[in-house]
């Protein structure tokens, strides 16, 4: 794999025919986050206050180093700059004190948002150059892996700061769609934008080819491609796919348009088809409950004792790199680290969760299920709009961008931007200037 932000990965490099690669129409790429430790993540910010509290009240260095898990990047003795716009402490853990950090809300997979405490000194590989980037105008394409044969959307656009992996924990590739904050210098091939204006005869914004690509974009051999027309009509349709896929993605937090039916606020089914609580979700023995399933003749979702209804059959089966998106949001939340990857043996902090099954939780997966049935519901409009990429004539091909002068990407295309406006606290309080 590339180095940090290089945008490096294997089977980035030259690509002169077939279908342009993601890869090089968005060259700056970030690989996944690298938590190192299980127990910094969490389905809610309680059970984070509760873990940091008892790291900090252990009796002895020996009894915190147990609970903390030190890494090779990571020990109690660690110092390093704090993560950009979160005044976290810089000096080494073993002599931290006060509360914790202010959790803040992450994308873990593909749909699942999760809390992480924002501490640099916990976090292995944390990915400063996207925390950088991270505002109220920025957007992450987030590239899942391709699993063969495995249903699931290949691109997942993101308005929270992703974990940038598979809800498997297979790693694939986030992609900001601003190379600085405020939504200046978009992440695309210098050229892109003006080639498809001109082609098209319309302006074409950096958030019309992000809404293409998000409709569009298929895994090929070599990547993520994203097929590219010069047909008005069906640009247009694509881009207006696209962006009611972002605005479901981002929970209504962007792409917003009352007048196309995208309101501002999180989205809801319409009047007669929206999931309700039918049987409160049981605490059970152990606070939880045991098991999650489906029935298709009911539509409804048991958890337990619990039901929800109605649950259309595509949100249950809707699935993201191979995985059912509903079992993995429901594992993540059961009373033991669940799943492969840095779950696996997350230790005694990691089972610090809640005592009971929240109410949030309910309302949580209320709206996963609303945005995975209006996801599936746009499938078919996916579908038109492949089979008529793949009898288009008037497509824009690798030829096309390498004739226009859009590709190849100068290397530095494919690094982070490195001028801020502002300094940023390094280790032990002194100032990292970019």
């Amino acid at each position: 794999m590339g180095a940090i932000g290089s945008g490096g990965r294997s089977g980035d490099g030259p690509h002169t025919s077939g279908t342009p690669l993601l890869a090089d129409l968005m060259p700056w790429s970030v690989p996944p986050l690298q938590t190192g430790r299980a127990w910094v993540t969490a389905p809610d910010p309680e059970s984070l206050r509760a873990r940091w509290k008892r790291l900090l009240d252990a009796d002895t260095p020996e009894r915190t180093a147990e609970l903390f898990r030190p890494s090779r990047a990571r020990s109690l003795r660690t110092a390093v700059a704090q993560l950009p716009g979160h005044p976290a402490g810089t000096g080494p853990l073993a002599d931290a004190d006060g509360p914790c950090p202010a959790p803040v809300r992450i994308l873990r997979g593909a749909f699942d948002h999760q809390w992480l405490i924002p501490d640099h000194r916990l976090i292995d590989r944390a990915r400063p150059e996207l925390w950088r980037v991270a505002d109220d105008r920025q957007l992450f394409a987030v590239e899942q892996p391709r699993v063969p044969d495995a249903p699931g959307p290949p691109l997942v656009p993101s308005a929270l700061l992703p974990d940038g992996r598979s809800p498997a924990g297979r790693p694939g590739r986030i992609r900001p769609l601003y190379r600085r904050p405020g939504g200046a210098e978009p992440n695309l091939a210098p050229g892109l934008l003006g080639l498809l204006s001109d082609r098209l005869g319309t302006d074409v914004t950096a958030e019309d080819f992000l809404a293409w690509a998000t409709a569009t974009t298929r895994h090929e051999a070599g990547g993520c491609g994203v097929p590219l027309t010069a047909s008005p009509g069906l640009w247009q349709e694509g881009v207006e796919t696209g962006r009611r896929m972002i605005w479901l993605h981002t929970r209504g937090d962007r792409c917003a348009d009352p007048a196309r039916d995208r309101p501002s606020g999180r989205p809801r089914m319409p009047g007669g088809q929206r999931p309700f609580v039918r049987a409160a979700v049981p605490s059970g023995p152990a606070g939880f409950p045991a098991s999650v399933h489906y029935d298709p003749d009911e539509q409804s979702l048991h958890l337990g004792d619990g039901r929800i209804a109605p649950v259309p059959q595509g949100a249950w089966d809707f699935h993201a790199a191979g995985t059912r998106v509903l079992e993995t949001w429901f594992a993540a939340r059961s009373p033991l680290p669940a799943g492969g990857g840095e779950d696996a043996g997350g230790g005694e902090l990691a089972r610090v969760r809640p005592a009971s099954w929240p109410q949030t939780w309910t309302s949580e997966l209320l709206e996963l299920v609303t945005v995975l049935a209006l996801l599936d519901g746009l499938r078919p409009a996916q579908r038109a709009l492949a089979a008529r990429l793949h009898a288009e004539s008037a497509a824009i091909t690798v030829a096309d961008l390498h004739r226009a002068g859009v590709l190849p990407v100068l290397p530095r295309a494919r690094r982070p931007a490195s001028v801020l406006d502002h300094q940023e606290e390094g280790p032990i309080g002194q100032f990292a200037l970019f």
